[in-house]
């Protein structure tokens, strides 16, 4: 699914992908002469886990900093990565262990975090039959349908696993064949005794019977940096401006979200979920406000990043420690603060 927020002259894209930039990041788009820069961005999924970016959108912060924003669902961090890679996207919005992994895959040009927005994850445990004392055991000789291997939600559920003494292999059946968004589908037609689902599939589920949410892996993991924004090195040294500016916006974007109600929130964010009615909405956007899941502010700090290497290694996808400096760059974030 491809949005596009706003249509834009050909010569602005072609002057964006040549020139870096044909507007000076900051300029308002208001007809005072200057265009705003179009900015493609490409995010691992459509969920409302990531209501601070799309309150930025929809409140128009980032056209008062001067960008406009080409959003494109990548549907995996996999395909965000490429799309980044590639130069199909600017920015990617995803895990971050897609950067570590590109890095350790000797790209030169590598991608860099420069600002994480979730710091818990944003999926859900879904049983077929309601359970009232719901405890991780249960989850032993049963079928789950799980994540894409090396991805976060599927990290993140076997660390959790791991923590209340289950084994991942041995305990339990993880299928790991449905395609990304597709599990809930396939939940539905009778497939796992569990599903692991981000919103607003897992609440879908419960409206139409076939599932029950029984943990947050959010709340049970504990802070984990889920996802944050990255670009290539080379994209971030060129384009300083348009990176702080774009930084800026979602800066004032996670500021709303402290500062109101899942009520509003949910009320600013709609347009980017116009199949979802409000109530149901409001709904959802209460369970990620009550389990904390948005930072106050952008900053990727090192411990995280040694959690979140923590979490590769143990769950076998992380084959040496990567630096911390390569890959994270918390320059644009703290700025965005001042």
């Amino acid at each position: 699914m491809k949005k596009k927020l706003l249509i834009f002259p050909v010569l602005a894209a072609l002057c964006l992908t040549g020139l870096a930039a044909c507007a000076k990041p900051g300029a308002s788009g208001d007809g005072s002469g200057e265009k705003a820069v179009r900015v493609t961005l490409n995010e691992v999924a459509h969920s409302i886990f990531y209501a601070p970016m799309y309150a930025a959108i929809e409140n128009g912060y980032f056209k008062e900093e001067g960008i406009e924003i080409d959003l494109v669902n990548g549907f995996g961090a996999d395909k965000t990565m490429t799309a980044v890679l590639s130069g199909e996207a600017d920015i990617g919005f995803m895990g971050s262990e897609s950067t570590i992994y590109t890095y350790l895959g000797g790209t030169d040009d590598y991608v860099v975090n420069f600002a994480q927005l979730t710091q818990r994850a944003g999926n859900f445990l879904v049983s077929r039959q309601p359970v009232e004392e719901f405890s991780w055991d249960l989850l032993k000789g049963k079928s789950v349908l799980g994540g894409r291997a090396g991805g976060m939600p599927q990290l993140v559920f076997e660390y959790i696993l791991k923590k209340n003494g289950i084994d991942p292999k041995t305990d339990l059946s993880i299928d790991q064949s449905i395609d990304f968004g597709s599990t809930a589908a396939a939940f539905s037609g009778g497939q796992g005794d569990f599903t692991v689902e981000f919103e607003p599939h897992a609440t879908a589920l419960e409206q139409k019977g076939d599932g029950y949410v029984v943990a947050s892996l959010g709340e049970d993991s504990g802070y984990v940096p889920y996802t944050s924004f990255s670009a290539k090195k080379s994209y971030i040294d060129a384009n300083p401006e348009l990176v702080q500016s774009f930084t800026n916006a979602l800066q004032k974007g996670m500021d709303f979200v402290a500062k109101h109600s899942p009520e509003e929130i949910a009320a600013a964010i709609q347009p980017q979920f116009p199949e979802t009615d409000l109530e149901t909405l409001t709904a959802i956007v209460t369970r990620y406000y009550d389990q904390d899941t948005w930072k106050q502010d952008l900053i990727f700090s090192e411990d995280a990043f040694i959690l979140l290497q923590d979490i590769l290694e143990e769950g076998g996808e992380l084959s040496s420690r990567v630096p911390y400096e390569d890959l994270v760059n918390t320059e644009f974030a703290e700025k965005a603060l001042d």
